[in-house]
């Protein structure tokens, strides 16, 4: 295996990083058209995934210098990951080139407004999960301004030694971030993942997950005892994703915001909680108040949820304060969705 270095997306090696993000990269393969089966689609679109990657280009594309460890198959999916992180301004001279493993390829079905079925093709592993402690730059982890991980990364070796090791390099600097994404098919039971989870929260200053990725985590789906949980487990701030109902954050020094969702018109969900963390990582690191890192938050989510693609539906911070101002950030991408998707009847 093997990790290149050098100048790229535009960032010079003496500039520090912002954001550095460890975890899934890989290709989605995207149906082009919408309410309709995989068995019965005719045409794809093929983009960056993975959901680390997408927090990456998420605050690549929000102004901050960015890269991603991950690893990538020696192949055609893999040429393709690591260019597509250059051209959306993501550093990728920490990914890690592995000769045994393929690039995962991940297939969804789009079903709006809220069905959207994921089928994950990384078997028996994938590259991102066998990045080792030696294939990891910890002056790097060191030094960048925001380090964000996902659960996911903690499911299987060596993975999960790397995770502790980054974790062990960053002893719980401000901002560690911890994002919770528990998706079943990386574990052998949920009880797995939360001994993993509770491992490592103490190393962690922010948690971020939704009701049922808490519950895996601490055992809590109502938000009030689930970011009081994540709180009492070690982190600084906890911030529980409620659906419909919003965004509820508390922190350890007594602060507690409850953001309203933002209303917008669903494509593809996909991405959504992608693109909150990279608004999130932004808020944090600009430090503004927690009231407005999370109704940016939302509204990015919100954006990406309204179009079909996800690396490449990431927002800019004026899309953000078009939607949160009333306005209809997707008016531009009109002509364009309206090729590269057509309609189908509902299942």
């Amino acid at each position: 295996m093997s990790s290149d270095t050098g100048v790229v997306g535009g960032q010079g090696t003496a500039a520090p990083l912002e954001v550095l993000t460890f975890g899934r990269a890989g290709v989605d393969i995207y149906p082009l058209q919408v309410g309709v089966g995989l068995e019965d689609v005719e045409t794809f679109g093929k983009y960056l995934g993975g959901t680390t990657a997408n927090v990456a280009v998420a605050a690549a594309r929000l102004g901050r210098r960015t890269a991603i460890i991950t690893g990538v198959g020696d192949d055609p999916f893999g040429r393709y990951v690591r260019r597509e992180l250059r051209d959306l301004g993501v550093d990728d001279r920490h990914v890690v080139t592995n000769s045994e493993y393929a690039t995962p390829v991940t297939f969804c079905e789009i079903f709006p407004p809220d069905d959207f079925p994921l089928y994950f093709y990384r078997k028996p592993t994938a590259p991102d999960l066998q990045v080792r402690p030696e294939d990891i730059d910890l002056d790097a982890v060191r030094a960048t301004a925001l380090m964000w991980l996902s659960v996911t990364g903690l499911s299987e070796e060596p993975s999960r030694e790397s995770h502790h090791a980054v974790l062990e390099a960053r002893a719980r600097r401000t901002h560690t971030v911890l994002d919770l994404d528990y998706r079943p098919m990386f574990w052998a039971t949920p009880a797995h993942a939360t001994e993993q989870i509770q491992r490592v929260l103490p190393q962690v200053s922010v948690a971020v997950g939704n009701r049922e990725e808490c519950e895996v985590a601490v055992g809590e789906t109502e938000p009030e005892r689930a970011a009081d949980a994540l709180l009492a487990a070690g982190v600084e701030l906890a911030v529980v994703k409620q659906g419909p109902r919003g965004v509820l954050a508390k922190t350890r020094s007594g602060e507690r915001v409850e953001s309203p969702p933002i209303p917008i018109r669903p494509l593809n969900g996909l991405g959504a909680g992608d693109s909150f963390g990279g608004s999130l990582c932004h808020g944090l690191l600009a430090g503004w108040p927690l009231e407005t890192i999370l109704q940016n938050a939302n509204a990015a989510g919100a954006i990406v949820a309204s179009r079909l693609e996800c690396s490449t539906a990431m927002p800019t911070q004026a899309e953000i304060e078009t939607l949160i101002a009333g306005g209809d950030p997707n008016e531009a991408l009109a002509d364009r969705l309206a090729v590269h998707f057509s309609p189908a009847p509902s299942r």
